[in-house]
């Protein structure tokens, strides 16, 4: 009996790492389910560079939960002293951020 695949994760993160800063990709949805992986990868990073990018691309959806933890790394990137950037963001994620009054994420 042939074994189904293995179901994929809703988001995927690639972390590259320069001197300067480090970037994750987010591809994917980012949910109530997945986000979760951003928040613990975003908590493990932040001490390891002044400077975090988090490219949206390739992420093509985002909720209210996932809007969350974006907020959430803004203000640990803050307290923290660092900088946080958001970028590449996709249409449906950004009237998601405009409709919430949550621009401020946008101008770091």
């Amino acid at each position: 009996m042939a074994q189904a695949p293995l179901a994929t994760p809703e988001l995927k993160l690639e972390v590259a790492a320069t001197p300067e800063e480090t970037t994750i990709r987010c591809i994917g949805k980012m949910t109530f389910t997945s986000s979760g992986a951003l928040q613990t990868e975003l908590r493990r990073l932040i001490h390891e560079t002044k400077r975090l990018v988090l490219d949206l691309a390739e992420m093509t959806y985002l909720d209210s939960f996932g809007l969350g933890v974006l907020v959430g790394a803004h203000l640990s990137a803050k307290r923290q002293q660092r900088q946080l950037k958001l970028i590449n963001m996709s249409p449906q994620a950004l009237q998601l951020v405009q409709v919430t009054h949550l621009t401020y994420l946008l101008d770091e």
